[in-house]
């Protein structure tokens, strides 16, 4: 039963319907309330292609297509913990509209409309990711030039897959609120939650093995960006409560060609919203100079 339990909170996604106008909790919250939610209807009103592709395991998993014009790169958008591509790229997907990209914004397994139960911290995620990139290629063309973004939980998907063979159209990867390890982030969750790190990680870690025939040691972030071949940006907000900046700054030290951004007041996945000028300016500048 304890073991279950720790599958159930940690990585179940059963029943767990997200409500894309549902702010965030906490007080640094409350001045980016509306704003938020009005850019999430404002996206969310946007035609797109309703779109599907198969899992290495098997799963139907399913992103929106948002089509700008033929021949555009692609920007592939996973979203966090818990969350939906649409919440967490309301800001990104816009931007990537209105600079002539085309997007696919992804429903992680067990989340959305991708089949699945439950999330694995990117440990499986990140096949998705190949997956995807993929289905990107075959509908699309082998000149396909291809941006991977990730936020949260989405962050870690695409940097663990850096460390997996990417093909060459993958020319960059931005990741957005970054934790170093699945490791890392379960023990600092358990101890905000005022339990013993020593003694939830290992089962938390044994549930994943005896539930999901996962094993999180596969999702080291950290360890993973040392076998990345293409250019990196990492953005952190400096007042992040859930995964500390610190961690994204861990992942640094470890890639080769890696570039950081804080944001000062911003807190998780929320630099967009602390400073939208700033925030667009560096991306727009590192997909420029990555696509040269």
């Amino acid at each position: 039963m304890l073991l279950y339990y720790c599958y159930r909170e940690a990585f179940s996604t059963k029943g767990r319907e997200f409500n894309i106008f549902k702010t965030p909790y906490g007080k640094e919250y409350l001045h980016i309330k509306e704003a938020l939610k009005s850019l999430v209807a404002e996206v969310d009103a946007i035609p797109f292609e309703q779109v599907y592709t198969k899992s290495h395991d098997g799963l139907n998993l399913a992103a929106r297509y948002y089509h700008v014009k033929d021949g555009a790169p692609l920007e592939i958008q996973f979203h966090g913990y818990r969350s939906s591509g649409l919440f967490d790229f309301c800001g990104g997907t816009k931007l990537a509209i209105r600079n002539g990209h085309n997007v696919l914004v992804i429903d992680q397994r067990g989340h959305g409309l991708s089949e699945g139960k439950h999330l694995t911290f990117g440990a499986l995620e990140k096949y998705d990711c190949i997956s995807w990139i993929n289905y990107a290629i075959e509908r699309f063309g082998a000149d396909l030039k291809i941006f991977l973004l990730g936020a949260s939980m989405g962050a870690a998907t695409v940097l663990l897959a850096s460390g997996l063979n990417l093909p060459p159209n993958v020319a960059g990867i931005i990741a957005d609120s970054a934790y170093s390890s699945a490791e890392e982030i379960i023990k600092k969750v358990c101890e905000d939650r005022k339990l013993p790190a020593k003694i939830s990680w290992p089962l938390v870690k044994k549930a994943a093995e005896v539930y999901m025939k996962c094993d999180l040691k596969d999702a080291d972030v950290a360890f993973a960006v040392k076998s990345a071949r293409v250019p990196i940006l990492l953005i952190h907000g400096e007042t992040d409560g859930f995964v500390p900046c610190e961690m994204s700054e861990e992942i640094l030290k470890n890639a080769k060609d890696a570039e950081r951004i804080t944001f000062p007041n911003a807190g998780h996945v929320m630099s967009y919203m602390a400073d939208p000028v700033k925030y667009e300016e560096m991306i727009c500048e590192f997909m420029k100079k990555a696509e040269a």
